[in-house]
C-alpha cells in the first residue's frame, strides 16, 4: 500500500475537515495541506478557528483544538481527476461509518465535490447545508483550499468566516 495520511480523529471534535483526498506531498511528508499553493492553514488563522498561523508539520495540535482530518478517498493522487468511482465508493461507506462513530459538531467539506461524491447530491451550495447526512452532525461545505481551485482568496476566507460563526452558535 502506498504511503497515505493517516486520519486525525478524537472524541467530540468540534470541526472535521473532509477533503478530497491527499496531495502527493502532503502524503510524502505525512501532514494536511502541505502544499505551499495550499492556503487552508491561512484560511482557518483569518477566519479565527485558529489562534495563530499554524504549520502544516503541525496538524496534530489541532485535535487539541477540536479540530479533526480525513479524506473522502484515501490514495493519494496529484489530483482528483486521478481518482476512481470505486474509491469514491468504499470511501462514502468509510467516511460514513467515522462520522457516525466520532459524531464532531461540524462535517467541512473542503469542496462543492467532496460533498457531491459522499452525499449523492447533484445540486450544492457552498455554505451551511439544509440537510444533514448523518443526524445530529451540521454539514458546511466550504471552497476547497487547494491552489488549483481558482476562487479568490478573500472570497474563500468568506466562507470559512461563516463556519467559525456557525461553530460559535453551538
Amino acid at each position: 500500500m502506498e504511503k497515505t495520511l493517516e486520519d486525525l480523529l478524537a472524541e467530540n471534535l468540534e470541526i472535521l475537515f473532509v477533503g478530497f483526498n491527499p496531495g502527493l506531498y502532503s502524503a510524502e511528508i505525512g501532514h494536511y495541506f502541505a502544499h505551499r499553493n495550499n492556503k487552508f492553514w491561512d484560511l482557518v488563522y483569518q477566519a479565527g478557528l485558529t489562534h495563530r498561523r499554524f504549520d502544516p508539520r503541525e496538524d496534530r495540535l489541532m485535535l487539541s483544538l477540536g479540530y479533526g482530518f480525513t479524506d473522502i478517498v484515501k490514495r493519494p493522487s496529484k489530483g482528483i481527476a486521478d481518482l476512481k468511482k470505486r474509491e469514491y465508493s468504499c470511501g462514502r461507506i468509510r467516511l460514513r461509518k467515522i462520522i457516525e462513530e466520532y459524531k464532531p459538531k461540524i462535517i467541512c467539506y473542503l469542496g462543492i465535490g467532496v460533498y457531491k461524491e459522499f452525499s449523492g447530491l447533484k445540486e450544492v451550495k457552498l455554505g451551511l447545508q439544509e440537510v444533514s447526512q448523518v443526524e445530529g452532525v451540521k454539514d458546511f461545505v466550504a471552497p476547497s483550499p487547494s491552489g488549483l481551485n481558482m476562487i479568490p482568496f478573500q472570497e474563500k476566507l468568506q466562507y470559512f468566516c461563516q463556519l467559525k460563526d456557525l461553530l460559535s452558535r453551538f
